[in-house]
């Protein structure tokens, strides 16, 4: 199991805006519908992933604990379904259902979605301000698959925390870790590899 860190996007980046369907209604979704929160965390993922397959309880958790908060989520698969088809959106789907997500699951089938965001792994996790500009791109916890740590979501729920109690950026942030995007022959981006 080889593991791709984050890209770690430069903080102050404007969240690209996107216009995907999402795999349990079908409606597609945009930044514009997220605009009445405080702050929009948009996680790069998918369904096979050892690395999201650690932490998708976790991620649950975390929605639920905020979801009284000004904290929106949005979920976004980027993978090529002709060859991982389990991160297809009929299985993303599946997946939003027994996991219990309360946040949109999307499917961006032509991976420009992950291109304009630089995401080069699954999870890949990205926490916008009120004027959803970049002020976290960094790991969940220090929990990976067989090391043994538990999943408790510290270094994103302290950037969270910060965010909405003082508008403050995290100082100290810790790449992402994960399986790499699984690209489309020919489409990898020019930051991969």
């Amino acid at each position: 199991m080889s593991a791709t860190p984050s890209t770690m996007l430069e903080l102050g980046t404007d969240a690209p805006d996107f216009n995907l369907p999402d795999v349990v209604t079908g409606d597609h979704m945009s930044l514009t519908d997220f605009e009445d929160s405080e702050a929009l965390l948009v996680i790069f993922m998918c369904n096979h992933c050892p690395y999201v397959k650690n932490i998708k309880q976790g991620l649950v958790e975390l929605a639920d604990d905020y979801s009284e908060e000004e904290l929106a989520i949005v979920a976004i698969s980027s993978n090529d379904a002709e060859k991982y088809p389990q991160d297809g959106p009929e299985k993303m789907a599946e997946d939003a259902e027994n996991f219990g997500y309360s946040f949109p699951y999307l499917y961006d089938e032509s991976q420009e979605v992950a291109k304009a965001y630089k995401a080069a792994c699954t999870p890949d996790l990205y926490l916008f301000d009120e004027n959803r500009e970049l002020v976290y791109r960094g790991q969940f916890d220090d929990s990976r698959p067989g090391n043994g740590k538990p999943v408790t979501g510290d270094d994103l729920r302290e950037a969270v925390d910060l965010l909405l109690e003082d508008g403050e950026i995290m100082e100290e942030q810790i790449p992402s870790m994960g399986c790499n995007i699984k690209w489309k022959p020919g489409n990898e981006p020019d930051y991969f590899g």
